[in-house]
């Protein structure tokens, strides 16, 4: 029996309560995880894991071996790295989910100077609004926008993103310019609605000017749940946007999309890197994370939220 590769598996049935799930994350057969389990619970005779037809739960004593078990992998990857000379050179597999205007325009871009600088690390990029499971999905890290809600995650803060309001020139020869954002309540003013993640909802943006403020949901015939088809709706008129800086600029300088309501303020995007509390931040998954950093720093900047109140 490989001890490590026994470890590993019995750690990742732990994360994702499922042997099914641990062998697809590991590229293994179920049959396979499995029986590593089964042998390593008879090497230290003692059980590690609860077993029924819908789910598995660790023992107690299965969690206080998982504790170490996390400790002596994150060891082993730390000595591996150090005798291959990884820390100059981090290489692997790396799991990642984005948003896919954060995607498309900014980190795809900018990947062949990142690749150029790490050639022996291994992208398998989701590019999705979506929640991610990060246990589950066996996603090394994601990196997401708005407040995180799951307190169990490890999070770094890289920026914040600048917001705007926009509409499409064919939009406002329709509907007319509107002077006030509460004028996007009117009857005659659509907006296009963005479905959060988290809730499903189309939720207020918050706006304040000289000491106004004023939330704005406003009516739509169109909500989607996805970045680069919320800016395409806009582009073809269908509403109101509340846009990143990123999203939007090369747009305004086409004459594709009019800023609104310059005097006001939104509330600023912030953006994290977010991560699994129990997993072991390798060299290459750090230097991701810094280099992603870097790059929302020509971006965004991190503001100082106590200079935000109106």
């Amino acid at each position: 029996m490989d001890r490590f590769a026994a470890m590993q598996a019995f750690a990742r049935v732990v994360e994702t309560g499922s042997f099914t799930k641990a062998a697809d994350t590991l590229h293994l057969s179920k049959t396979s995880v499995t029986q590593m389990v089964q042998q390593l619970e008879a090497r230290l005779r003692v059980r590690l894991l609860n077993r029924t037809t819908r789910k598995v739960n660790v023992t107690a004593d299965g969690a206080a071996y998982y504790e170490r078990v996390l400790r002596l992998l994150a060891d082993l990857d730390d000595a591996e790295t150090s005798l291959s000379n990884a820390s100059a050179a981090p290489r692997g597999r790396l799991r990642v989910d984005v948003p896919s205007p954060f995607a498309r325009m900014i980190l795809i871009p900018a990947l062949p100077a990142f690749h150029a600088k790490y050639p022996e690390i291994q992208l398998d990029l989701g590019v999705s609004d979506r929640m991610v499971d990060l246990i589950d999905e066996n996603v090394d890290c994601v990196v997401r926008g708005g407040e995180l809600t799951d307190l169990s995650l490890m999070a770094r803060h890289i920026g914040d993103l600048q917001l705007g309001v926009y509409a499409a020139p064919s939009y406002l020869e329709r509907a007319g310019m509107p002077s006030h954002p509460r004028d996007l309540e009117d009857t005659h003013h659509r907006i296009v609605g963005f479905l959060w993640a988290r809730t499903g909802k189309v939720f207020p943006y918050a706006m304040h000017c000289n000491g106004e403020r004023v939330s704005v949901l406003g009516r739509y015939v169109l909500s989607v749940d996805d970045g680069n088809a919320y800016l395409a709706a806009g582009l073809a008129g269908l509403g109101v946007l509340w846009l990143p800086d990123y999203m939007s600029k090369d747009h305004v300088a086409r004459g594709e999309l009019v800023p609104l309501f310059e005097n006001w303020r939104l509330d600023p995007m912030p953006m994290y890197v977010a991560f699994p509390p129990n997993r072991h931040v390798s060299a290459k998954l750090r230097v991701f994370i810094d280099w992603v950093a870097e790059l929302m720093a020509q971006h965004a900047s991190v503001i100082d939220r106590a200079q935000l109140s109106p």
